[in-house]
């Protein structure tokens, strides 16, 4: 994968790192600021306080252990309020946990000239669209979508399944759980369950 590159009087834009979870999303993300510090590039990065999986609140972490320092937020007014006016680069993990002002921060961030590298689950546990996620890939001018592998078929996985004591979750289940790997899994859209109250869980074939 490229970093993309644009040409011309104004240098900011938004690029969007979407999949599904254990796609590789915050190393993706990791990956591209630690270029963008090799490239001497003033860089700010921050994350929804909500994911303290792995390294705690103040790093993002991905699955295979890298982190990079971050800054933890609740909204996109604290994004906002905590910008280094000298920023070349604003990078944001689990963007998905954020409110909707979110695209307009990112949008106004990119017209000042900041390249703003976002990264975030865009389906929820339900396979539905997550928070404001459509809307930023909407905006962006570069969307990479990541797959993980389905852990029941090994195809490419494109949801996230809940597991809630080893069975999939119901759809009326809360849409914000933040978990790892005991608590959901890659699957794709064939192998995905999420039963309604009124049906019965079946067992995958």
């Amino acid at each position: 994968m490229i970093d993309p590159v644009f040409h011309g009087a104004r240098s900011g834009w938004i690029e969007v790192v979407a999949g599904v979870m254990f796609s590789g999303k915050s190393e993706e993300l990791i990956r591209r600021v630690r270029r963008a510090i090799i490239g001497k590039k003033k860089v700010q990065v921050f994350k929804s306080h909500l994911d303290d999986r792995y390294s705690g609140v103040f790093s993002i972490s991905s699955h295979d252990g890298r982190t990079v320092e971050a800054v933890p937020v609740d909204s996109s007014l604290q994004i906002a309020q905590q910008l280094n006016g000298l920023a070349d680069v604003v990078a944001i993990d689990e963007a998905q946990f954020l409110d909707s002002g979110i695209v307009a921060l990112s949008t106004s961030l990119a017209e000042r000239g900041i390249r703003v590298i976002i990264a975030g689950t865009d389906t929820d546990f339900r396979g539905e669209p997550f928070g404001a996620m459509p809307q930023l890939m909407a905006v962006a001018d570069v969307v990479d979508k990541l797959h993980a592998i389905c852990v029941v078929c090994g195809g490419p996985a494109s949801r996230n399944q809940r597991l809630l004591e080893g069975r999939p979750a119901r759809y009326d289940s809360p849409i914000i759980m933040v978990g790892g790997r005991e608590s959901y899994e890659a699957r794709c859209r064939h192998c995905h369950q999420v039963p309604r109250r009124d049906e019965e869980q079946v067992p995958l074939l």
